[in-house]
C-alpha cells in the first residue's frame, strides 16, 4: 500500500495568539541521548539575569583581553619557559607572536567590519584559529606534560622545556591540518529518530532534513555548496529546513555560493528562518533570495503539513537579534508564528538560537530545531558557548514537553577549522507513539 498523500497549507500571520498549551509528560526519544533540562524558565525570568549579566560583562572585555592571552601565553610557554633558545630563535619567535597579536585583530576588523574585505577576513580567521589552538595546547601541555616529564625524571629543566615546545608545535600543526580538512569536507549525515507524543500516526516516519550555519563567505565554497545540496537530496526528505546564518556578506555578494540551495528537493516543503548573521548583512535581501530560490521563509508564521489525516504545525521565528537590527517588522515573535494554529496539534519550530527554547517551552512547542553554536567549532570553545546557550549540540529536553535539537552546523565561521566538533547534515525521522498498523 502506498504512503498516504500529504499536503502543506500556509496559515497567514494574524493577531498575536494568546491561547497556550497544556503541558504533558514527554515520551522517550529514540536514536540519540536526551539531556533533561526540565528546569527551563520562561523568557524574561529574573533567574536569567545573572547569566545575562555575566555574558554582557564577558563580551565587553573579551575583544580586549583575548588577543593578548592568545598570543602572549604561547609565546611565554614556547620561548621563555626555560628553553634557553639561541637569541636568533627567540627573537624570530617573538616577532612572529607579536605579528599575530597585532595582525589578528586588525585583519578581523578589516574583514568583518565596515570594509568587509574578504582577504583580510581569511587572514584574520586563520590567525584566530591558530592562536586559539596554540593557546589551548600551550596551557595543557605546558602544565601536564611538564609535570609528567618531571615525575618520570626525563632530562633536565631545559630539556623538558624544549620537549614541551616541540610537543605543542606538533600537536598544533596536526590539529590545524586535520581541522582544516574537517571544515572543508561535505558534512557527514547524522540520523536519529525523535518520538513526539502528540504526533499522529499518519505522520509517523516523516523525514526532516536540517542544514544550518552554512556561512558562505570569504572562501568561495560554491562547489562545496552544490555537494551539500546533492547530499541533502539523497535523504529523500519530506521537509527540508535551514535554520539561518546562510552567509557572511550580502545576498548579492554571496549569491553564487547560495544558488545551489535552489536545487534542494523536498516532497512537502523547504523552509527557512533568519540567523543573527543575516542581520549583519542586509537580512531582507537574504529573505528575498531564499524566496526566489523556492524556499519558504517562516518569518513569525507557520505552515500546516498534513498526511494520513494528521497535521503538524511547522512554524518559524526571526532570530532573537532581529529586533535590535532596526529592520521594520523583524523580531522573534512566537505568538505571531502560532497565531491561528490549533493548540492540540504538535508543533515543530525553527529558531536559529537554542536559547529561544525557553519561550518555545512556555508556548508548548513539541520540537525546536536550532543551530548557531557550531558545537563550539574548535575544542574547547564549547565551554564558552555554554555561557550563552542552554545546549551546544544534540538532543535535549526542556520542560515537560519540549525537545530541542541543536545542530553543530553545516559550515564554519571565521577560522577554517573544525577540531573535535564535526559539521553535520541532520536527518530527523519523526515518530508517533501510535504508528499506523496499515500494510
Amino acid at each position: 500500500m502506498s504512503a498516504p498523500r500529504s499536503r502543506v497549507r500556509e496559515r497567514p500571520l494574524g493577531r498575536p495568539r494568546t491561547t497556550g498549551y497544556s503541558a504533558r509528560d514527554g515520551s522517550p526519544v529514540r536514536g540519540g541521548s536526551v539531556t533533561d533540562t526540565s528546569n527551563t524558565r520562561p523568557a524574561g525570568s529574573e533567574a536569567q539575569a545573572p547569566r545575562r549579566s555575566r555574558l554582557h560583562l564577558l563580551m565587553r572585555y573579551i575583544p580586549l583581553i583575548a588577543p593578548v592571552l592568545l598570543w602572549t601565553v604561547p609565546c611565554w610557554v614556547l620561548l621563555y619557559g626555560g628553553q634557553h633558545w639561541p637569541l636568533p630563535v627567540t627573537s624570530a619567535g617573538t616577532a612572529l607572536f607579536a605579528l599575530g597579536l597585532v595582525g589578528m585583530p586588525l585583519a578581523m576588523v578589516r574583514g568583518h567590519g565596515r570594509h568587509q574585505q574578504d582577504r583580510a577576513a581569511v587572514v584574520g580567521g586563520i590567525l584566530l584559529g591558530t592562536g586559539w589552538v596554540l593557546f589551548t595546547w600551550s596551557v595543557l601541555l605546558g602544565v601536564l606534560l611538564r609535570i609528567a616529564l618531571t615525575v618520570a625524571g626525563v632530562g633536565e629543566g631545559q630539556d623538558r622545556a624544549r620537549i614541551v615546545t616541540w610537543a605543542v608545535l606538533g600537536v598544533t600543526a596536526a590539529l590545524l591540518s586535520w581541522g582544516y580538512a574537517e571544515a572543508r569536507r561535505v558534512p557527514r549525515v547524522r540520523r536519529l529518530d525523535v518520538e513526539l507524543p502528540r504526533l499522529g500516526a499518519g505522520l509517523d516516519g516523516l523525514r526532516v532534513a536540517l542544514i544550518t550555519d552554512t556561512h558562505y563567505g570569504p572562501l568561495d565554497r560554491a562547489r562545496w555548496s552544490a555537494r551539500v545540496c546533492e547530499t541533502v537530496n539523497t535523504l529523500e526528505a519530506d521537509l527540508v529546513c535551514h535554520t539561518g546564518d546562510i552567509a557572511d556578506g550580502t545576498a548579492e555578494r554571496r549569491r553564487a555560493q547560495a544558488a545551489p540551495l535552489g536545487t534542494v528537493r523536498a516532497t512537502r516543503a523547504r523552509v527557512y528562518v533568519t540567523g543573527n548573521h543575516e542581520y549583519y548583512s542586509e537580512a531582507q535581501g537574504w529573505v528575498d533570495l531564499m524566496d526566489e530560490l523556492g524556499w519558504e521563509p517562516l518569518r513569525n508564521r507557520h505552515l500546516l503539513l498534513e498526511r494520513g489525516g494528521d497535521t503538524l504545525v511547522v512554524a518559524g521565528v526571526d532570530d532573537v537579534t532581529a529586533e535590535s537590527s532596526g529592520l521594520a517588522g523583524h523580531r522573534a515573535h512566537l505568538a505571531g508564528a502560532l497565531d491561528g494554529a490549533d493548540p492540540d496539534l504538535p508543533v515543530l519550530l525553527l529558531a536559529h538560537q537554542p536559547k529561544f527554547v525557553d519561550r518555545a517551552a512556555a508556548g508548548g512547542v513539541d520540537l525546536q530545531l536550532s543551530g548557531h553554536t557550531h558545537g563550539g567549532q574548535i575544542w574547547p570553545f564549547h565551554h564558552l558557548v555554554r555561557i550563552d546557550q542552554p545546549a551546544v549540540a544534540g538532543l535535549s529536553r526542556h520542560g515537560d514537553r519540549t525537545l530541542l535539537y541543536t545542530s553543530r552546523g553545516t559550515g564554519f565561521w571565521g577560522p577554517p577549522f573544525r577540531v573535535f566538533a564535526p559539521s553535520e547534515i541532520t536527518l530527523l525521522v519523526l515518530r508517533s507513539p501510535h504508528p499506523s498498523t496499515s500494510p
